[in-house]
């Protein structure tokens, strides 16, 4: 399954850090192995059950978020130099797994992919919590993880959950038809 887990996501190797790199992938492991869908799957399916017609993939919005984040991080560093510190490892690692627990979310009725029960309780931030726990990574991960989406907004982010943050809604809201002018 690993080898399937880093098809999908080769932004895991720019982890430079191996026993993070690990970690994010045996997270991924375990979280395909308690859904309903298999890593082809997430080529195919959209990326939010929340927009209708949603024609971008789960994988072509992760793969998105963390190349957005990796952008605007090195442009903060070149732009403020020592003023600002991000930790790159933890920021990639971080906007790889925000929506880990997504996977937790799913049930197939019918043929058709929507939101189990547990999904309609447990949010992919707390779940997503909960898997990564569950392989040791550190508290920053978690914390991105967490704070990534609107439960975040109540509390303080690190500057890389702010990154990841806004790198997933900027890539989220221009497809939410309420949301956008068109």
């Amino acid at each position: 399954m690993s080898d399937k887990i880093k098809k999908i996501w080769p932004e895991i190797d720019w982890i430079k850090n191996e026993e993070l790199k690990q970690k994010v992938t045996d997270s991924w492991v375990h979280a395909i192995e308690n859904s309903v869908l298999e890593p082809e799957d997430l080529e195919k399916i959209p990326f939010s059950l929340l927009i209708q017609n949603c024609n971008i993939t789960f994988m072509n919005h992760k793969r998105t978020v963390v190349q957005l984040s990796v952008d605007m991080a090195k442009r903060m560093q070149e732009n403020f130099g020592n003023e600002i510190k991000i930790d790159m490892d933890l920021l990639i690692a971080g906007a790889i797994l925000i929506d880990v627990g997504k996977l937790l979310e799913y049930e197939m009725v019918d043929g058709k992919l929507s939101t189990s029960s547990f999904g309609k309780y447990v949010r992919h931030p707390f779940s997503g919590i909960g898997i990564a726990q569950q392989f040791g990574l550190p508290p920053e991960v978690l914390h991105m993880i967490g704070t990534h989406s609107k439960e975040g907004d109540i509390g303080k982010r690190s500057v890389e959950s702010q990154i990841i943050h806004h790198a997933d809604f900027v890539s989220f809201e221009p497809f939410q038809e309420a949301k956008t002018i068109t």
